[in-house]
């Protein structure tokens, strides 16, 4: 029996003035994230199905935790296999809140868009097939076979393919995404926008170039084994929790740990492990040996300042610093980047940076002296102006004393989603090579198309402007994870169809073309079963490990579909009995696609026996196995970068956005960041306190957020997000901090990040202003 627990709206609606702030915590994790966990899971759940579910998370004959993609530790797996935010992510899949026919029928779109979005996510599982048609008020039922042909008769009559849009995010499995990308280059186009396009981008754009794969170069051993681990522009606390526990396990073996962050984060100061006994009665494990408080944008100007260190320091040397035996075997453009990095000016960095000369200093040295150095990063550096430039820069260190291809040492941009790496290996991308499209066409009787697709930014544009009139979105929320908000959801209305394959509701189903669908899919907790039995998905985690997950809870609704089965609905629809894909062979059993994949994607030969070992497999990965570079030259690249960063003008400030502890990308899990102190709201902004007398306001008030944007021809376009109540806070003079999404109608479409085209949310120029009305 299906449990349909209606919320109500007043549980959860929140008034940024009852918001109640209280002192940061030094330490993540501990006794009361096991607490939270339980408790969030027996809400959603109940004790039983709590109990199934976290038991099965992440372990071998279980499933892959739909939160974040930090892989797990080889060898002996702990019975509790999660953190506080998986277990968060697994009660809002596995609920047993559900959302059918009755549901839109009671509530119509405008009643609905003046819901939160933590509002629509708490109202449980997506149950039936919804359709709403031209002009009407309210979702209602339709069958399977009739939105399948609703959509391929809508296909069919565009003028040309470039008119559809498939977006794509990153929890599909691998299964999924090749048939989904398969379906998109047999209809003609590659418009494939990904939630990679929005995060991760410039870090394949820069590790391309560099070392010739965008992918990180270590495992999870390789961390517990470093010397030294710089962890840049990242709150593991939060956004990678079980990240925490290697970064424990490399402490213990005597690695030193820098954190460079603007904000002082409670999981890069201490860890409580709740698993064991120091966890939780004692004071844990101090995670940042230092912690450079970097401003935001200065991490470019950091690197390029160590750079000249390890630079003079070599000088004085010769020999001690730089490792010439690699650089001369393995790299090219080291001259250039020496002749550049020789003129680099110390009190621009010091000025750009805000830090001292002896915190640089400390760190070069502790650079110079590691035989094993990592550095891990996220979105701080990739959402930036020139994130790829200072992604290439962070290499650049690396390079110089030759840590890549060497044990315990490399690159490690932490991902997002758990399969959004996984997506992009099996074809989810609007450039992929041609090495990859003919191998596709050789395998389906297919031909690819060759022409570049839309990225996410351009998708909106294309639609915004009439290019774009179809749009489809396998998971995700696309209206709430772009930028620029009242733009993109005028580019999606402008749209005559949009489908979103959902689990549960959200804002990118309110914000819809002249017609739209919402298509109910399984989750990961879900068990999926299909014409030769139950089947299981693959997915590749942050690390190129991949390994199998099996959904076992049985189904809120038998009308819900994996969405293998989808894809391959809407493809049997579209392109009939006679298409050169066995699509319905693929829906009736997902072996036969990691066949296919097998031929197609270098690395998955042998798919179906290797992901059935015990650990599941890792991906070949030249630099690191080899030494061999993929690259332009045939070798590392040193980059050479005019050094940016990012002056805050006069009365304003430096905004970047962020997740809170109780979110995840755009899933509100609830509304307390317990570690940055706030509870019951998210309507917050975090200012220094300096910064905050010297505008003239006081820690508490409420104030508008209005963003800066300069055009082409000089004027200054604003932007608003009302309402936000100031925190005073642990930042940098001229920098702000505050969630998102409730701040990307605040990021103007054209703030992008250059070479990756990555929407620039950590570096908004904004004004606080004073409320006029209340």
């Amino acid at each position: 029996m299906v449990h349909r627990r209606r919320v109500s709206a007043h549980e959860y609606e929140y008034d940024e003035k009852s918001i109640v702030v209280t002192e940061a915590k030094s330490y993540a994790a501990g006794v009361p994230a096991v607490l939270v966990s339980l408790q969030r899971g027996v809400e959603q759940m109940g004790p039983g199905r709590t109990a199934y579910s976290l038991a099965k998370l992440n372990q071998r004959k279980g499933f892959d935790c739909p939160g974040c993609a930090w892989p797990e530790t080889p060898g002996h797996r702990k019975h509790a296999e999660f953190c506080e935010n998986g277990a968060k992510a697994v009660a809002e899949e596995a609920t047993r809140r559900t959302v059918g026919p009755d549901f839109f029928a009671t509530h119509s779109i405008d009643d609905l868009l003046g819901r939160t979005e933590y509002w629509l996510g708490q109202q449980g599982r997506i149950t039936h097939p919804m359709v709403l048609r031209p002009g009407a008020t309210h979702y209602e039922e339709i069958d399977w076979d009739s939105a399948e042909r609703m959509i391929a008769d809508e296909l069919r009559q565009l003028a040309t393919p470039e008119q559809a849009i498939f977006y794509t995010s990153g929890r599909t499995s691998n299964e999924a995404a090749f048939l989904y990308q398969l379906l998109i280059r047999s209809f003609g186009t590659n418009n494939m926008p990904d939630c990679s396009n929005m995060c991760h981008e410039s870090s394949g754009s820069a590790l391309s170039a560099s070392i010739g794969i965008g992918k990180g170069s270590v495992s999870v051993p390789d961390i517990e084994n470093a010397d030294l681990i710089l962890i840049a522009g990242q709150n593991p606390g939060t956004n990678h929790p079980r990240m925490l526990s290697t970064l424990e396990k490399a402490k213990s073996n005597g690695a030193r740990v820098i954190a460079i962050n603007p904000l002082v984060e409670a999981g890069l100061r201490r860890f409580k492990d709740p698993q064991k006994v120091g966890g939780v009665v004692g004071d844990g494990v101090a995670i940042a040996d230092e912690y450079l408080q970097i401003r935001l944008g200065g991490d470019m100007a950091l690197f390029q300042g160590l750079g000249k260190m390890f630079v003079d320091a070599d000088d004085e040397a010769p020999g001690t610093v730089i490792d010439r035996a690699f650089v001369e075997t393995y790299t090219a453009g080291f001259d250039d980047w020496i002749d550049h990095i020789r003129g680099v000016d110390m009190d621009v960095v010091l000025e750009a940076t805000g830090l001292s000369m002896r915190e640089i200093r400390d760190t070069a040295e502790a650079l110079v002296h590691s035989e094993k150095t990592i550095v891990c990063w996220a979105m701080g550096l990739t959402q930036q102006t020139h994130g790829v430039a200072t992604i290439e820069e962070a290499v650049n260190l690396l390079l110089l004393r030759g840590m890549i291809g060497k044990p315990g040492a490399g690159v490690c941009p932490v991902r997002g989603h758990s399969n959004v790496q996984g997506d992009r290996t099996m074809g989810i991308w609007e450039k992929m090579p041609e090495s990859f499209l003919a191998a596709l066409d050789d395998e389906f009787g297919i031909h690819s198309p060759r022409d570049h697709g839309l990225d996410a930014v351009d998708s909106i544009r294309a639609m915004r402007d009439g290019r774009g009139t179809f749009f489809m979105g396998m998971g995700g929320n696309f209206v709430s994870a772009t930028p620029d908000t009242a733009v993109t959801e005028a580019a999606l209305r402008n749209c005559s169809l949009t489908v979103q394959v959902s689990t549960k509701l959200n804002r990118s189903h309110l914000v819809h073309g002249r017609s739209a669908l919402i298509l109910p899919s399984l989750g990961r907790t879900d068990r999926d079963v299909q014409a030769s039995g139950k089947q299981f998905v693959t997915v590749e985690d942050s690390m190129s490990m991949v390994h199998a997950s099996r959904g076992g809870l049985r189904p809120s609704s038998a009308f819900m579909r994996s969405e293998v089965s989808i894809v391959c609905g809407i493809a049997e629809k579209l392109f009939g009995p006679g298409h050169s894909v066995p699509w319905g062979s693929f829906r009736d059993d997902y072996d036969r696609i990691r066949d296919s994949i097998s031929r197609v994607v270098p690395g998955f030969e042998d798919f179906n026996r290797k992901v059935r070992q015990k650990e599941g497999f890792g991906l070949p990965h030249p630099p690191r196995d080899s030494r061999t570079f993929h690259t332009s030259t045939g070798k590392a690249n040193f980059a050479v970068n005019e050094l940016t960063w990012l002056p805050v003008p006069e009365g304003r400030l430096m905004l970047q956005t962020m997740r809170s502890h109780d979110q995840y990308n755009t899933t509100i899990y609830g509304l307390d960041d317990r570690y940055r102190g706030v509870k019951g709201g998210r309507r917050v902004v975090f200012v220094h306190p300096d910064d905050i007398a010297s505008m003239g306001f006081v820690d508490g008030e409420v104030v508008d957020l209005v963003s800066e944007w300069q055009l082409p021809d000089g004027t200054v376009a604003e932007r608003r997000a009302d309402r936000f109540r100031i925190v005073a806070y642990s930042t940098p003079r001229g920098n702000a901090a505050a969630y998102y999404p409730e701040t990307n109608p605040l990021i103007p479409l054209d703030h992008v990040a250059r070479k990756s085209n990555t929407p620039v949310s950590k570096a908004v120029v904004v004004r606080l202003e004073r409320r006029r009305h209340g």
